[in-house]
């Protein structure tokens, strides 16, 4: 399989995970109405962050700046082959902890 179909199998594996073209190309995954990330074939992922998860995945190597908009909290993954599909699912799994925490504690009150 192909990086892109691989993240795509795993991240819509996912409860409450919907998959949708995204405007710029590419497809984007949404827990509920909020874009966890989305993929641009099999090369390049993008995902928005809070800036010191951001910084932290970029620090560490796991992430690049965002190609087009470097100074917002999104982030950019290259990936090169299929081997580098499970470091982006990695960071699509931590969005999808984060909403679906942040999910929880509204449904509670």
């Amino acid at each position: 399989m192909k990086a892109g179909e691989l993240i795509k199998e795993a991240v819509l594996g996912w409860p409450g995970v919907e998959a949708a073209p995204h405007q710029f190309g590419g497809i984007e995954y949404r827990f509920g109405r909020k874009e966890m990330g989305h993929v641009h074939g099999d090369r390049l992922a993008d995902l928005p962050m809070p800036r010191k998860l951001h910084d932290e995945v970029i620090a560490a190597g796991r992430a690049a700046p965002h190609h087009v908009l470097p100074d917002t909290g999104w982030i950019s993954c290259w990936m090169k082959g299929p081997e580098d599909a499970a470091g982006v699912i990695e960071l699509f799994r931590m969005q999808y902890e984060r909403y679906a925490a942040a999910a929880e504690r509204t449904a509670k009150g």
